[in-house]
């Protein structure tokens, strides 16, 4: 699954279109590597969120066509 299109499933970052600016300009990476928006996410990589509200989350599952708020937690850890 693709980078801009998973954060926004998980409610890391609220929209694709924030996730796609956030991963172009550099503020993204995946496992200490710098990632575009169209990279690919696999279980068990750590992305780290850059900017006003830095975090880090390691993907623990990946996630079908859509999440309830509920069902989210089980798809990613913060770190």
């Amino acid at each position: 699954m693709r980078l801009d299109q998973i954060l926004p499933l998980l409610g890391v970052i609220k929209r694709r279109t924030i996730a796609k600016k956030l991963a172009d300009s550099g503020l993204i990476s995946i496992n200490d590597t710098s990632a575009k928006a169209g990279k690919s996410v696999s279980v068990g990589d750590i992305i780290h969120i850059g900017g006003v509200n830095p975090q880090t989350i390691k993907v623990l599952q990946l996630p079908g066509k859509s999440l309830s708020k509920e069902q989210r937690v089980d798809y990613f850890e913060v770190m």
